[in-house]
């Protein structure tokens, strides 16, 4: 079969690829300890669901307009304002079906082929293969362990050059869990400004962070308005993952032709999660302090026990739901992959090997689980690295 050549510049995405896994091994009925996914273990909040609920029961499931009911465009560019001090209109936002979809179709409309896009490393797994998808070309820029995984606007200005056309940021980050400092994202800003380079920021972790950091905006600094993308999502901040809702704010000529891609792929979000969607921004946030302050007791342990294990180290996150140790002191003549499929083979703990993030050594460990199977997960990592240095019998 002959296939298109943008479909084989691409890989099938490695976290869903775990996701398959894990549901094989619990096929045969082994208890999997699935560290893998990167979605919150809380439910989504009542009020949310009764969003929903009403809107099916007032019969609101028809088509809606493209780029989402006007109530739900006005509710974000409000809770947007209030939680970052940003400025959109309503006809500066698009909804879409959850934030990667935002980001595609950012890349999609901005992006030509050749083109370069400057992705931070570690990275989330799909922006280079959507950079690909379009035809442009990624450029690494990387960071690293010792400086906290920090992106650097010094880094940034080195690597652009005469065909980048944007640079893709993600704080906090998915799976390094950095967090940029307010006056470095500025220094980033500045330098993308001044080099007509698009940054597109990806907000989807921006209500998880620690040591009382608060959640921040690269679209808040005066005058960003033309020259950033944010790609927002509702799925972790509300965990509503599976409702599949996400938001761009960006110039309006942008705006619309994101709108214009969409009206011809997917067309409008579903039309209850729009309704839905509107309860969780307009509603209590209460959920949301409730879950980090899970999170963050759950960090602690998680780094602690990663820490613990002879020859590994692991660099606190900052924000999000994952921890990203390296595990290079222990792989001798194979890799993190190798590594995964051990684990997952012999004492059956779920990762993602870092290779897929573009950071060979590590793997990712999200603490987006309860504290029981935190525990048991640490223990079957003490097992299996135990029997590995011929300190115990093998698991």
């Amino acid at each position: 079969m002959q296939l298109a050549d943008r479909i084989t510049r691409i890989e099938v995405s490695s976290t869903l690829a775990v996701a398959a896994e894990a549901e094989r091994y619990r096929a045969r009925g082994i208890d999997v300890l699935d560290f893998g996914p990167g979605e919150p273990d809380f439910p989504t909040p009542q009020h949310i669901k009764q969003g929903a609920i009403d809107a099916l029961g007032k019969n609101l499931t028809k088509y809606t307009a493209v780029g989402g009911v006007a109530p739900l465009r006005e509710a974000i560019v409000k809770w947007h304002a209030q939680q970052f001090g940003s400025g959109y209109a309503a006809g500066e936002c698009v909804a879409s079906t959850g934030g990667k979809h935002a980001i595609f179709n950012a890349v999609s409309v901005l992006v030509n082929r050749g083109d370069e896009v400057l992705i931070p490393a570690p990275y989330w797994v799909s922006y280079p293969d959507i950079v690909k998808y379009a035809g442009g070309r990624p450029v690494i820029v990387p960071t690293h362990a010792t400086d906290g995984f920090q992106l650097r606007a010094a880094a940034v200005e080195e690597l652009i050059g005469p065909r980048t056309r944007m640079l893709i940021v993600n704080s906090p980050n998915n799976p390094t869990g950095a967090v940029i400092p307010p006056e470095e994202f500025a220094r980033i800003f500045e330098v993308c400004k001044r080099r007509g380079v698009w940054l597109l920021s990806d907000e989807c972790y921006s209500h998880f962070t620690y040591e009382g950091a608060k959640p921040y905006s690269v679209a808040s600094i005066a005058g960003s308005k033309e020259h950033v993308i944010v790609a927002g999502s509702l799925s972790k901040t509300f965990a509503m993952t599976g409702w599949r809702m996400g938001y761009a704010l960006a110039p309006k000529a942008l705006i619309d032709a994101m709108a214009k891609l969409q009206s011809q792929s997917t067309s409008n979000p579903t039309s209850i999660t729009q309704y839905a969607a509107i309860a969780a921004l307009t509603g209590p946030m209460d959920s949301v302090a409730a879950m980090l302050a899970e999170y963050s007791r759950r960090r602690t342990r998680i780094l602690a026990g990663m820490r613990a294990l002879p020859g590994v180290t692991c660099t606190a996150p900052h924000g999000a739901f994952y921890v990203f140790p390296n595990f290079t002191a222990r792989l001798k003549d194979s890799d993190t992959s190798t590594l995964a499929k051990q684990l997952l083979d012999r004492v059956h703990v779920l990762t993602v090997p870092g290779e897929a993030f573009g950071a060979p050594g590590h793997l990712r460990f999200s603490y987006a689980t309860s504290m029981e199977r935190i525990e048991e997960g640490l223990r079957r990592l003490e097992t299996f690295f135990a029997a590995a240095s011929g300190a115990s019998a093998a698991p």
